[in-house]
């Protein structure tokens, strides 16, 4: 005979939960309890929920799952960057990133197992895509996280990026629902302004985010100012161009008044020139966007990309300022351990 899986906890309503324990007979506060323990204080396991009975804990066990994300590897960088490796109740691994600085406290978090847009200069896209995350597993990402930054630093969280493993716009349904999560007073409460979601660019999902009316912020993942060279490095562009991500950004800032920032890394002789400056400059003044991060690579092994020099990007950068670009650059974290998207999850 063939076991039925049990039903994810996590997937129920707390007006479903009450109503289970009541066909227990139990008392109805016992659902807020156990939404508490799920939602609140991070429960990894029914024997985490030390307010209720062996018993009631026992009846959940024997009627729920409860598969939450656990941490396989975690190395931490001399310039306090963390990398974490998640692993999945099915034996998948992901990953996110904890980010300290003098004002913020960020995580990277991962929407999918694996990638399936073939970045070339990623190593996320070397990896085959698996599955998508489910929502309360992204939602576990960021519980992990935060328990770590508050044993390290005493502090909680301040930003979330989604800017880990997969595209957050191929798993919409999975990621919104971890937003809602995130930011609902009886989960953590975080507000949505400081939650970014970065894409590497799917203009109908970029549309349908400002027609859902969302809070929170966008990037997009640009990294070249032309078609013709970002279809080099990051196919989706044949079937998203330049013309169709302006548009579906408008879109977005037009529905939502949501901020929009422009992610540039500088690869040596791919997109650094002055004329490659001119070509950002000019696709910066279609699109609202508050600011260009313009980052510095963390090469790969198995990929050509390089840095360029420092003289090149201090030009690149003052270029940008001259002609009143609102550019910042972002200096590569982690380079003492496997800290760019995709290292560590590709790791034996």
């Amino acid at each position: 005979m063939v076991k039925t899986a049990l039903l994810n906890i996590r997937q129920l309503t707390q007006p479903e939960l009450e109503q289970y324990f009541e066909t227990l007979g139990e008392k109805k506060f016992r659902a807020k309890q156990v939404w508490e323990w799920l939602w609140q204080k991070g429960a990894q396991s029914f024997a985490d929920m030390t307010n209720l009975s062996k018993e009631l804990r026992q009846k959940l066990g024997d009627n729920f799952s409860l598969p939450a994300l656990t941490v396989d590897m975690t190395q931490k960088s001399t310039d306090g960057t963390i990398k974490m490796r998640f692993k999945t109740h099915d034996g998948h691994l992901c990953e996110g990133v904890l980010i300290p600085t003098e004002t913020r406290l960020t995580a990277c978090v991962s929407s999918q197992i694996g990638w399936s847009l073939s970045c070339r200069f990623c190593a996320t896209g070397y990896i085959e895509r698996k599955r998508n995350l489910e929502f309360d597993e992204i939602y576990d990402e960021v519980v992990l996280l935060n328990k770590y930054c508050e044993q390290e630093y005493g502090k909680k969280l301040t930003n979330i990026v989604f800017m880990g493993m997969g595209e957050p716009l191929l798993n919409y349904k999975h990621v919104n629902n971890a937003i809602a999560r995130i930011t609902a007073t009886d989960g953590l409460a975080m507000s949505p302004r400081r939650i970014t979601v970065s894409t590497a660019g799917v203009a109908k999902q970029i549309k349908q985010l400002g027609d859902d009316g969302v809070k929170y912020k966008l990037a997009l993942s640009l990294h070249a100012p032309t078609d013709e060279k970002r279809n080099k490095i990051m196919p989706i562009n044949e079937t998203n161009n330049l013309k169709a991500l302006v548009d579906a950004l408008n879109h977005f800032y037009r529905k939502t008044k949501n901020e929009i920032t422009l992610e540039y890394i500088l690869f040596k002789d791919l997109n650094d020139s002055e004329q490659d400056a001119n070509d950002l400059i000019k696709l910066y003044r279609q699109i609202p966007a508050d600011l260009v991060n313009i980052i510095e690579y963390n090469p790969i092994d198995f990929a050509k990309f390089e840095k360029p020099t420092e003289e090149r990007v201090q030009q690149f950068m003052q270029h940008l300022g001259k002609n009143r670009v609102n550019a910042h650059l972002r200096r590569s974290r982690g380079k003492d351990i496997d800290a760019a998207c995709g290292q560590l999850a590709n790791k034996n």
